[in-house]
């Protein structure tokens, strides 16, 4: 099988803030391959943030290089290639949205980017219906829930046809109705789309979606793997101040009451799964 392009690739990557004693992130290196949904853990100051930035060239690499979609951030020139091919998104959708019409919010960045009208239009469009607010076009942002705000956002970077999207705890100001709502629009991108999608966020249960975990402590990335087995180390990942799915939790609290469950279980139906392996139900004779 062909193996799937680099769309994303940190070499010893680090960056210190001005005025720091030491870096935010320090020697990272990891790559993400186009089609990947790649979730990002961290506490609080790890450093996943700063990591995010210098996935948009907001921020340039201290030391290292950060390739994205084969462009080097660090080379002034490949500044707009890089934004135009991974969009990000914040954690406050009312940061990214600046028109007082939704459509015309979503045209934003292909105004930047020189976009002629006749081509525009039909990308908003697309790029509405794909996160499924085309009803909302011509209505006033200010009027949305934040979930549908989010996916405003989220409109107006697929109108700009992305290979990457970068998501900075974009669930985090959402309440869980919304979450949800903003996940599965970005997890049908990534699947159906086959956009790459670089998730940080602190909710567990979001990253057990993922194909694959970073973990990031004190600015540097200390785990990676898929979900099942990044979670099954509860105390490591406790150790590093983060929490583990409340099922992978559960399952650790039995196995040590003496119940053999198998590592891995991330979700109710995998509790269910396994507890009926072991205690089977015997048909009535």
């Amino acid at each position: 099988m062909e193996e799937k392009q680099v769309r994303i690739q940190l070499e010893d990557a680090a960056y210190t803030y001005e005025g720091a004693s030491s870096p935010a992130l320090s020697g990272a290196s990891a790559i993400v391959r186009e089609g990947e949904f790649v979730a990002v853990l961290g506490h609080n100051g790890s450093g996943k943030s700063t990591l995010a930035k210098l996935l948009n060239a907001l921020y340039l690499p201290s030391e290292g290089r950060v390739v994205v979609c084969g462009y080097d951030t660090s080379r002034e020139e490949f500044v707009w290639e890089i934004r135009r091919r991974a969009g990000m998104i914040f954690q406050n959708p009312d940061n990214q949205i600046v028109a007082t019409v939704v459509k015309e919010d979503v045209a934003f960045g292909l105004e930047n980017l020189g976009v002629p009208a006749e081509e525009m239009y039909p990308r908003v469009e697309s790029a509405l219906a794909s996160v499924r607010m085309s009803r909302y076009a011509d209505s006033a942002p200010h009027q949305l829930s934040g979930g549908q705000k989010q996916r405003v956002a989220v409109a107006g970077i697929l109108a700009m046809e992305p290979s990457v999207l970068i998501a900075d705890e974009a669930t985090a100001m959402l309440d869980p109705s919304g979450r949800r709502d903003v996940l599965e629009t970005i997890r049908d991108l990534n699947r159906n789309k086959g956009i790459t999608v670089v998730w940080i966020t602190h909710f567990m249960e979001e990253a057990a979606l993922a194909d694959r975990i970073l973990v990031v402590s004190d600015g540097r990335i200390v785990k990676e793997g898929i979900p099942r087995e990044v979670f099954s180390d509860v105390e490591g990942m406790r150790a590093l101040h983060l929490d583990v799915p409340r099922m992978t939790s559960l399952a650790a609290d039995l196995r040590r009451e003496g119940m053999p469950l198998r590592e891995g279980i991330l979700t109710v139906d995998d509790l269910v799964k396994e507890v009926e392996r072991l205690c089977p139900l015997k048909s009535a004779i």
